[in-house]
């Protein structure tokens, strides 16, 4: 288990050779540990986030109990254990009141230790159960109420949005006619109404595609074809952004090809390059890859921008969830609903260059 999977447990203990004993039983034992001799220090800790906090009744700046109630307002979604050399009723309500899901006497066997610790962590991942049914609820909700709307937003928005565009053009067609000097004072708001109908387009057009996705009909897809014609379609938009944009290596020509749809994966390929080449600053970097990885092709897309915040990362291919200021949200989430039909998977991480980097891994053909 890696380092960032293993559980984290906060000690608090004023007790210098009682903290290391728990933090070398605890570290063996698969957790990963942090200790704090006093409040203050624990509240500095906190801030780094825990799973369990083992929190020793009397401290030298405070009350135990009032640390782990702060904790726990804090942090939630954890649990506090408290520990004590002296055990009385007294400290065994107000271990409840202050939120503790248990109480040891010190010094504690390790078994009766790690048994306490393992029932809150089990508690810790209840509630992180719970929280996700909810969040999966609430997605289900939205799509619900998208696959409603659907019907409607065909015809009542884009019938007027065509008809807007359509007199929009006649329009642009007879300020053309008109003397150059009269022209830019009127073709700069046209232009800029138009563009804006696109946007309007484009993200009904999201709506209309997430809430009724096509039928699947995969063929045989060359990588090197695939990825080649994605560049060679953004190389204009690049060039206007100064971004460099590159496909490495061979750019999958010994590969053999992927079992899906051209035009789908096409999109996929186009919009995850797109978001690289705006998170990208002038004189930087958006490189394609791809690659053979056992039965898959993994293709990657690396870009020198600012990189996704690992707090939001679980929530990029969610519907409707964006950090753009315009957009429907929807974009990430077609991009990932394309990807689960054809059998591969996306996923996000960091890259080389200092920016974000997508794994798209594809089945290939057999």
């Amino acid at each position: 288990m890696s380092l960032s999977n293993r559980p984290r447990v906060l000690v608090v203990d004023d007790n210098a050779a009682f903290l290391d004993n728990l933090q070398e039983l605890l570290g063996d034992a698969g957790y990963q540990v942090y200790g704090a001799s006093s409040c203050r220090e624990a509240r500095e800790r906190a801030r780094e986030g825990f799973d369990v906090a083992l929190v020793d009744l009397r401290l030298p700046d405070g009350e135990g109990t009032a640390l782990a109630r702060e904790l726990k307002e804090k942090v939630p979604e954890s649990e506090v254990v408290l520990l004590t050399g002296f055990a009385t009723l007294e400290t065994a309500v107000s271990a409840v009141r202050a939120g503790a899901c248990a109480y040891l006497m010190k010094p504690c066997a390790p078994n009766e230790l790690l048994l306490t610790l393992e029932q809150a962590m089990r508690q810790v991942r209840l509630q992180e159960e719970k929280r996700e049914l909810a969040r999966r609820a609430q997605v289900t909700e939205k799509l619900a109420a998208v696959g409603t709307m659907t019907a409607g937003l065909s015809h009542e928005i884009r019938n007027p949005l065509n008809a807007a565009a359509l007199q929009l053009s006649v329009l642009e067609r007879r300020i053309r006619r008109l003397a150059e000097e009269q022209q830019p004072h009127l073709l700069d708001p046209l232009l800029l109404v138009r563009d804006e109908i696109r946007r309007l387009d484009h993200i009904l057009e999201d709506f209309l595609q997430f809430a009724r996705p096509r039928e699947f009909r995969p063929e045989s897809v060359e990588v090197k074809l695939l990825l080649r014609r994605v560049v060679d379609l953004l190389g204009g938009q690049a060039e206007s952004r100064r971004v460099r944009l590159m496909l490495e290596g061979d750019g999958g020509e010994s590969m053999p090809p992927v079992m899906g749809e051209e035009e789908r994966l096409r999109q996929v390929l186009i919009n995850l390059a797109i978001n690289a080449l705006e998170a990208t600053p002038a004189e930087g970097l958006v490189r394609v890859a791809a690659s053979r990885e056992g039965d898959m092709a993994l293709i990657i897309v690396d870009d020198s921008g600012s990189g996704v915040p690992m707090e939001i990362r679980d929530r990029l291919f969610e519907p409707f969830f964006t950090t753009k200021a315009q957009g429907s949200g929807l974009g990430l989430s077609i991009v990932h609903a394309i990807v689960t039909q054809h059998g591969g998977s996306l996923e996000v991480g960091s890259s080389p260059e200092g920016g974000a980097r997508f794994f798209l891994r594809l089945p290939l053909a057999r």
